[in-house]
């Protein structure tokens, strides 16, 4: 079953998927990107993102994002994004349901955590997580670990940032240091998701709403705390010209409401951009098939280069005045020392481990570290406190 509505010829078709590495029957009712979509809202990893940290700990107020309220915003502008481009909404979904199930808790100071934990073994990814996730750590069917979504859902997990690998298979600008991905590189082998290669135009849509996201809540979620006020973003392009065109035409607005439609003007100005780059790009490229958008030299779904200004400058703000303000590091800072302790412990002590995560070779050091890993990645911010007092004789609180 294909989505509804006149589709662009290089949208995604669900009536040709390239399959899934375990073989099904098709669903009567539903199409495979939409099977793909339901499949990751009721993953086990999907759930527990709503007790992993998008900046604040959860404990620290009841109204700051979390990594699954994060996700939500993401698939309604990926959807939002699709709808316009006349592609197929459920696979923008399900790249944007998907896209952050590898992260581990406490966010970005849990990657850095456990990078360092796995220097020796070759590093953590936390897309290369998402992918151990969808394919091996969820166990849920009887037929096969993971939940065998269709290739066209693994690949935008995969590569909704761009091709990892050029056409000679050299690793690119991201990877071009440590190399490809273990994890990655070890399913590619099985199933080819031609990394050299972009995405489909849907993940395209779903990478970019993750940046409108991130932009906007961020800011949100930064006012809220009062790391920043809003006059502080006045002479930011497209967020200063949107903050002045706020209080000419709503100068009486008291200070939430006057948030709340900067950012609402701030989302909608960003889709927008989206939406006629997007529309310019594919008219010069005039791809008739999926495969030439994964083929082109660059992204089909990009800000125009104001916007795309616009957006690095908002990120560039953000940088000191919420994630690398004093408050938040040094709540992150705790957060990554209690995990380096966790694994730190489970290394030496694997029998400590839940019995299902225990390794079966447990002389294979390079196992033992990446299974540890599997299981503090999957863990809650407010799990992982919990295991640390289990384990240790104190646990600070993180504040």
């Amino acid at each position: 079953m294909a989505s509804k509505g006149p589709r662009s010829p290089y949208a995604a078709d669900p009536n040709a998927t390239r399959g899934r590495l375990w073989p099904e029957p098709p669903s009567a009712t539903r199409s495979d990107f939409r099977r793909d979509c339901d499949r990751l809202i009721h993953s086990t990893a999907f759930r527990r993102l709503g007790y992993k940290t998008q900046v604040f700990v959860y404990h620290e107020g009841d109204h700051y994002r979390t990594r699954l309220t994060h996700t939500l915003e993401v698939t309604q502008i990926a959807r939002s994004i699709a709808r316009a481009l006349k592609l197929d909404e459920d696979l923008a979904e399900a790249s944007a349901l998907g896209h952050d199930l590898g992260h581990p808790p406490f966010g970005h100071a849990g990657e850095r955590a456990l990078a360092s934990c796995l220097k020796e073994w070759g590093g953590f990814d936390h897309n290369g997580q998402t992918l151990a996730v969808v394919t091996r750590l969820e166990r849920r069917y009887a037929a096969f670990d993971g939940l065998n979504l269709t290739w066209e859902t693994l690949e935008g997990l995969v590569k909704h940032n761009g091709p990892l690998i050029d056409r000679t298979g050299a690793p690119t600008a991201r990877y071009a240091e440590h190399g490809i991905p273990g994890e990655i590189a070890g399913f590619n082998a099985r199933q080819d998701l031609e990394l050299w290669s972009f995405a489909s135009t849907e993940a395209q849509a779903a990478a970019i709403a993750d940046d409108i996201a991130y932009d906007a809540h961020d800011i949100d979620d930064g006012l809220r705390a009062g790391l920043f006020a809003l006059d502080d973003l006045a002479g930011l392009p497209l967020a200063g010209d949107i903050l002045r065109e706020v209080d000419r035409q709503q100068p009486t607005l008291d200070a939430n409401r006057r948030a709340h439609e900067f950012l609402r003007r701030l989302i909608t100005r960003m889709i927008e951009d989206v939406i006629a780059e997007a529309q310019r790009r594919l008219i010069a490229l005039a791809p008739q098939s999926p495969g030439d958008v994964r083929a082109a030299s660059k992204s089909v779904v990009a800000f125009s280069s104001a916007v795309a200004d616009a957006d690095r400058a908002i990120k560039a703000f953000l940088s000191p005045h919420m994630y690398r303000h004093a408050r938040v590091m040094r709540i992150m800072t705790h957060a990554e020392d209690r995990l380096r302790e966790l694994f730190a412990r489970y290394l030496e002590r694997p029998h400590e481990l839940p019995p299902e995560w225990r390794p079966a070779a447990a002389d294979d050091v390079a196992l033992r570290a990446r299974q540890i890993a599997d299981f503090i990645a999957g863990m809650t911010d407010r799990f992982a406190l919990m295991e640390h007092a289990r384990l240790f004789d104190s646990t600070p609180e993180l504040r």
